[in-house]
């Protein structure tokens, strides 16, 4: 008898990829408070002592990126910026309302979950936000599912006692297997004992490894990268077209942009892998900004616990 499994894996936002996202998304926040025009595109890497900031910024605003590392990631960091305004030629296609990128844009929803994502990332995301809330530190969770039912559970967590987080993690989640801290404890973590890299985590920004996604990363990318805007109008489509055949399971929405022109080169959405044309929906940049009300959006509260599933206006 075939046999279904499937495996997802979350981090906490003590990660320390978790921390570049959160610091690039709340630079983003403070361009935009200070100029909603603001065009940002930052990337962050962190680890051992030092922060450094690169990208693309084009802003009436002034922004204190040193001090926003140091409150989020400690005192002590030495922060490098390097950034510079982005490239005129970019900004004529932008300007006239066209994608700041090219690229592929994965959505996706299905009826596993209540909130429309797949279970094995459900699972997983809800255990380390409960191990989190007791050990607010770097830390992971991973679980397998098979045919729907719980197979194996991994947690590690900074500073925990392995028998006390095993007690934990097993009034939490009934599984078959318990791997807790496999490697041992440990107590160094975060960018005392690893590098971070802003956008390393895009499959667990996304639906877990059983889905695809178009490869954009999001966190620090305003409203014009569509790799970041137009994932989001994906799970929206995903979610909508669910609802539109209450009979489906599963939904995939697929958008293509170039760059510098505002209508998507291919938009598809496949219902039970059935492909159909996507209608009635405002796919420019500008579109995809006021159909989800983006000007709205705090994206520092997009980084941590992953961008879909969470209530925001995409699903």
């Amino acid at each position: 008898m075939n046999k279904t499994i499937r495996t997802a894996e979350f981090v906490s936002p003590k990660h320390p990829d978790k921390m570049c996202d959160i610091i690039a998304d709340t630079i983003l926040d403070a361009y935009l408070a200070g100029d909603p025009a603001s065009r940002v595109a930052v990337e962050v890497m962190g680890g051992h002592g030092h922060v450094s900031v690169s990208g693309e910024v084009t802003s009436n605003a002034e922004v204190d990126i040193e001090n926003i590392v140091k409150n989020i990631a400690g005192k002590d960091l030495v922060v490098h910026q390097y950034l510079t305004k982005q490239s005129s030629e970019i900004a004529q296609g932008v300007d006239a309302g066209g994608a700041g990128d090219q690229g592929i844009m994965i959505g996706y929803a299905t009826r596993d979950a209540e909130n429309f994502m797949p279970l094995e990332y459900e699972l997983a995301r809800k255990l380390c936000w409960d191990i989190f809330k007791k050990y607010p530190f770097d830390g992971k969770t991973q679980v397998t599912i098979e045919d729907g039912k719980v197979r194996t559970v991994v947690a590690s967590f900074q500073n925990s006692k392995t028998p006390d987080l095993e007690k934990l993690v097993r009034s939490l989640i009934v599984s078959e297997e318990y791997l807790i801290n496999p490697a041992g404890e440990w107590t160094r973590g975060g960018f005392d004992a690893d590098s971070g890299l802003s956008g390393r985590k895009i499959v667990i920004d996304n639906y877990g490894p059983e889905t695809g996604v178009g490869g954009g990363s999001f966190s620090g990318k305003d409203y014009t990268k569509v790799d970041r805007s137009g994932a989001y109008m994906a799970r929206r489509i995903a979610v909508d077209h669910l609802a539109k055949y209450p009979e489906a399971q599963t939904v995939r929405v697929k958008l293509a942009y170039a760059i510098g022109k505002p209508l998507p080169v291919m938009a598809v959405a496949e219902v039970d892998g059935e492909e159909i044309t996507i209608n009635g929906y405002d796919l420019t940049p500008r579109g995809i900004y006021a159909a989800l009300a983006l000007d709205k959006v705090r994206w520092v509260d997009t980084a941590a616990w992953g961008h879909f599933g969470r209530g925001f206006s995409w699903g």
